[in-house]
């Protein structure tokens, strides 16, 4: 399953310590950002995932994060 998210992260930095966040709550996946996007688009490649998980973890963080439908 893939799933991919708008966010507001435009840092390098930033999108590589979501990233370790994030493969707390989703062992075993594929997370990417693509920062050149206009969208600045978190890709999650994993079994199974939690869109709303996802967006809440984002956000308690101080980040935007939305499900691109």
């Amino acid at each position: 399953m893939v799933e991919i998210f708008k966010t507001d992260i435009n840092r390098e930095d930033i999108a590589q310590q979501v990233i370790a966040m994030l493969n707390a709550y989703f062992p075993k996946s594929d997370i990417n950002f693509d920062l050149e996007d206009c969208d600045r688009i978190l890709r999650i490649e994993t079994e199974t995932i939690a869109v709303n998980t996802v967006e809440r973890i984002l956000k308690d963080s101080g980040f935007y994060c939305k499900v691109l439908d």
